[in-house]
């Protein structure tokens, strides 16, 4: 094996999850590596649904005041605005000091040390590198989650297309976020200021979503308002997304073991969900504030994952319970499953917007 190059802190994956859990760090005065496979920052992807617990974690790492300006708020029970995805991974990585981040770093192997039970990164350049501990931020696909233990996220049969639409005299729409259900299909939209309105269809998935987006999402929504159809119609094609819904299952997340040695997972790689609920990105930030928090406190590496896990355990199987409850309703063809998840909302989750309130704590 080449030599090693050693470094207290490896993050794998630069998304939005990686580069909060580093900036988090960073403002604790612990130094990180961020390990990303592409050769620049991915700013892909359309919109952020970030609710009051996401604005509380961004607020904690030092972001939130530039971020609110660029997204109004809607009108709703607690702060909600739309961000774009590009924008927050830029003001993210622009906060890291230089070097924090190293692109094109595809992690192909996971080994631990067998002398110091230290992980061991093996890139695909050949390159070796030594932690005392490794985050596994790298999304559904995780190869820390693989090397973890964790089992491979379900595949749903529900899909979502989203995208931006422009209306340079302005779209009208009223500052809200508003969601129409109707059977198996859920279109909502999410204006980022007066001009510029995020939207997103979640549908059952067909072998042609990925070159079809625009008809397929016409198509599903026939018979919902016109303003709506519009708006898919004259989208920005460029930020057209299509993406297949994978989730790991409540009593999953109840059980899962997510450490191994010196090693844990935070964002999707830990618990991704459906996004019935808008909290992925909110979530992911959480992950960040409380594992940072719990590094920086506690002496030992073991003990501080623990304690980041412990944390959030029952946040994660809240949350995933509900999503998994909403998108089941959306994706069941029996009456009976569906009256189910109606009791299950009415008895545990009466309040709609309780989740937003979840305050994950000072860094």
């Amino acid at each position: 094996m080449d030599v090693a190059e050693l470094h207290g802190i490896a993050i794998v994956g630069g998304g939005i999850c990686g580069l909060a859990t580093a900036l988090a760090l960073y403002r604790k005065g612990i130094t990180s590596i961020v390990l990303e496979r592409a050769e620049t920052l991915r700013t892909t992807g359309a919109g952020i649904g970030m609710q009051s617990n996401g604005w509380r974690a961004l607020d904690q790492l030092g972001v939130g005041l530039k971020l609110r300006q660029t997204a109004i708020p809607v009108l709703r029970n607690g702060e909600a605005r739309c961000l774009k995805r590009s924008i927050l991974v830029e003001t993210l990585a622009n906060e890291l000091p230089t070097g924090t981040i190293r692109f094109g770093c595809q992690i192909i192997d996971v080994q631990m040390d067998p002398l110091t039970s230290l992980p061991i990164l093996q890139l695909h350049d050949g390159t070796v590198i030594k932690a005392k501990v490794a985050i596994g931020c790298d999304g559904v696909n995780s190869v820390i989650a693989n090397f973890i233990g964790l089992k491979p996220p379900k595949q749903s049969t529900m899909g979502g297309a989203r995208g931006f639409t422009n209306c340079e005299n302005g779209h009208g729409f009223s500052l809200e976020l508003v969601t129409i259900n109707k059977g198996h299909v859920l279109l909502g939209r999410f204006p980022l200021d007066h001009n510029l309105v995020y939207w997103f269809v979640a549908r059952p998935i067909t072998p042609q979503d990925t070159t079809k987006i625009i008809s397929l999402a016409l198509e599903s929504v026939k018979g919902f308002p016109r303003e709506m159809l519009e708006m898919i119609q004259n989208c920005d094609v460029d930020s057209l997304t299509f993406n297949g819904i994978r989730y790991r299952v409540p009593w999953e997340l109840l059980n899962a073991r997510f450490r191994k040695g010196t090693v844990t997972v935070a964002g999707d790689a830990m618990h991704v969900m459906g996004p019935f609920l808008g909290q992925g990105g909110s979530i992911a930030l959480e992950d960040a504030i409380v594992l940072a928090r719990c590094l920086a406190t506690q002496r030992r590496a073991e003990v501080a994952l623990d304690q980041y896990i412990g944390e959030r355990r029952m946040r994660l199987v809240q949350i995933s319970t509900k999503t998994y409850v909403v998108g089941t309703l959306l994706e069941t063809l029996s009456v009976v499953v569906k009256l189910l998840c109606i009791v299950l909302m009415v008895i545990f989750f009466c309040e709609r917007l309780g989740h937003t309130r979840y305050d994950c704590g000072d860094l």
